[in-house]
C-alpha cells in the first residue's frame, strides 16, 4: 500500500502537475474499525516530532512519515498524510500536515468518531483535542483546513475552518456501504453534505476516499 501510494503521488505530480496530493483515510492498510479487535490498536504509532539544528524545520521520528516527508520535499508537493497516532496511552485518528519543503506543519486529531455497524471507531479511537481544529499555513498553496472523514457530517467543522480563514478544505475518508441494511445507499447524501460546505463557506472541498471491497475474514 505505501508503495501504491507512492506511485500514486508520483503520477499525480509528474503528469498532473498536482501541487498537493490527498490520500484517504487510514490508506496505508485496511479499514479496521469493522469490528472491534484488541491487537488491532498495536497498529497505532507515535509522530514524535522535534526542531532540526536550525529550528526552522520539524522532522518525525515516525518512519512512514520520514519517506512521505522525503516525498513531499522531492516532488514539492503538500502532503496531507492519515494515520493511526499513539500519544502516550490515547489513541487517535490523525492527519500530519507535511508542506511541500518536508516539513511538518503540526497534526489535526479527529473530532467526530463514529459509531456502529461496520464503522466501530469508538473502539480504537479518542476524540481529538487540536484546538481550533486543524488549519496550517503552507509555503505556496496559501491557508489549508483538514477534517476527516466522518467530521464531515457536521456543518459547525467546516464553518469553523472557514472562519480561521481557510482557502481549501480537504476531508480524508473512509465510508462506504451501510452493512446494517444493503439497500441504503449514502453516497448522494455524503457528496451533497459537501457541496454545502463548499457553497456555505465560498471554499473548495476536496475528498479523497477509499475504493474497493474490504471484507472482514473474522466475522
Amino acid at each position: 500500500l505505501c508503495l501504491r501510494a507512492e506511485q500514486a503521488i508520483a503520477t499525480a505530480v509528474e503528469e498532473h502537475g498536482a501541487h498537493l496530493v490527498l490520500l484517504p483515510e487510514l490508506w496505508c492498510g485496511p479499514y479496521f474499525c469493522q469490528s472491534q479487535q484488541a491487537c488491532l490498536q498495536s497498529l497505532a504509532d507515535p509522530i514524535h516530532t522535534s526542531d532540526d539544528n536550525d529550528g526552522n524545520d520539524s522532522t518525525s521520528q515516525n518512519i512512514l512519515l520520514q519517506r512521505m516527508q522525503l516525498l513531499a520535499k522531492h516532488y514539492s508537493v503538500v502532503l496531507p498524510i492519515s494515520l493511526y497516532e499513539r500519544c502516550h496511552n490515547v489513541l487517535y485518528n490523525s492527519v500530519v500536515m507535511v508542506d511541500s519543503n518536508g516539513a511538518i506543519l503540526g497534526t489535526y486529531r479527529k473530532t467526530h468518531i463514529p459509531d456502529g455497524p461496520g464503522y466501530q471507531e469508538k473502539f480504537y479511537f479518542s476524540p481529538g483535542d487540536t484546538v481550533g481544529m486543524g488549519v496550517f499555513d503552507t509555503q505556496h498553496l496559501g491557508r489549508i483546513g483538514v477534517a476527516i472523514c466522518w467530521d464531515q457530517w457536521f456543518p459547525e467543522t467546516a464553518r469553523i475552518l472557514a472562519l480561521q480563514g481557510c482557502e481549501l478544505l480537504l476531508y480524508p475518508t473512509a465510508i462506504g456501504s451501510e452493512p446494517q441494511d444493503v439497500t441504503i445507499q449514502s453516497s448522494a447524501h455524503w457528496q451533497r453534505v459537501m457541496q454545502g460546505h463548499a457553497a456555505a463557506n465560498m471554499i473548495p472541498v476536496v475528498a479523497s476516499n477509499r475504493f474497493g471491497t474490504e471484507i472482514l475474514l473474522d466475522g
